[in-house]
């Protein structure tokens, strides 16, 4: 069973401790790619109570969820980045995707489609609820900027070698909810992974992961070997994306994971950890750094979700930008 990682030093000053953490983190990254950590609830987050205030949003009656739909779905609304994508197909899966404006003053209009407003239910419906969102929001921002800043000094980097691109990040808040039927088994074989969430790996950076109740979460290491991942309500989910993976130059391991299928309904709670659209990714000055042309994250970002299903009807709202025009 993985060890929860207590990570309340990486907040701190330097020191002994946070220097086992950092090599904790490290560890975990460049091995099964993927830790579980807990810390102080300032810090960190967890616990029934904080995630049902904002899994309240699924209570909201069907109209009341259309008028959230992104325009994929609906072509009366507006969003098209951010917003619910309702279930079908497969698996029923509801997926909610908010954005930094949920917890930070927009800066201004966009035409960017990433930059777009999270689409939120009409107030007095939820009392508190978008409170609670922006709360767990801007607490999630800084578990993700002390794990980079952690995975930089594990790197041998400047701890502040990622803190400009991740300023003013459009990273992504994802309220989930499914239904999966039990997967068939023959004999005494393994339970196999639920369909449509099959084995994938996350394509970013860091995602935090919070699960509500129901395991089902498991992950690959090296040698192949599927890590069943507990639901423990004091810790979240820590998974490392490929986007990391190819900036590390392999240090870190982007996170085979998969989620069996489960007789109830599953609820999670992933929060993308992401940096700004018009940062540059470039090669870090590692040794025996793997070379790639820079590119921008909105791009990138664009044309990563552009390949998805549902997205591919909005492929041509945003064109790329460049790097001196992300």
């Amino acid at each position: 069973m993985l060890e929860v990682i207590e990570i309340g030093p990486l907040f701190g000053a330097s020191g002994l401790e946070r220097d086992d953490i950092d090599a904790a983190v490290g560890a975990a990254a460049s091995t099964v790619g993927v830790l579980l950590i807990s810390g102080p609830p300032g810090s960190v987050p967890c616990g029934a109570v904080t995630r049902e205030s904002m899994l309240r949003v699924f209570s909201l009656a069907p109209a009341q969820q259309h008028a959230l739909w992104r325009r994929s779905y609906a072509r009366e609304n507006e969003a098209v980045y951010r917003g619910w994508s309702p279930r079908g197909g497969e698996v029923a899966v509801d997926i909610y995707d908010l954005g930094p404006d949920i917890a930070h003053a927009r800066r201004g209009a966009s035409d960017d489609p990433l930059l777009g407003l999270s689409p939120l239910p009409a107030l007095g419906l939820l009392p508190a609820w978008q409170e609670a969102v922006a709360d767990y929001y801007r607490a999630m921002e800084r578990v993700g900027a002390a794990l980079m800043r952690s995975l930089a000094r594990w790197l041998g980097l400047p701890e502040t070698v990622f803190d400009a691109a991740f300023a003013g990040g459009i990273s992504t808040l994802r309220l989930m909810r499914y239904e999966l039927a039990p997967a068939p088994t023959v004999g005494n074989a393994e339970p196999r992974a639920a369909p449509g969430r099959g084995e994938h790996v996350d394509s970013g950076f860091v995602t935090l992961l919070a699960q509500h109740g129901i395991g089902g979460l498991q992950a690959q290491t090296r040698e192949g070997e599927w890590v069943a991942i507990p639901a423990l309500d004091d810790a979240i989910v820590v998974n490392f994306g490929a986007l990391l993976e190819r900036w590390t130059s392999g240090r870190v391991r982007a996170t085979p994971h998969r989620v069996l299928s489960a007789a109830r309904t599953r609820y999670s709670i992933p929060f993308f950890y992401e940096p700004r659209v018009d940062a540059v990714i470039e090669p870090l000055p590692l040794p025996d750094a793997v070379a790639f042309e820079s590119f921008s994250y909105g791009d990138h970002l664009w044309s990563a979700m552009a390949a998805f299903p549902n997205f591919v009807d909005i492929a041509d709202l945003r064109t790329p930008r460049g790097i001196a025009g992300a």
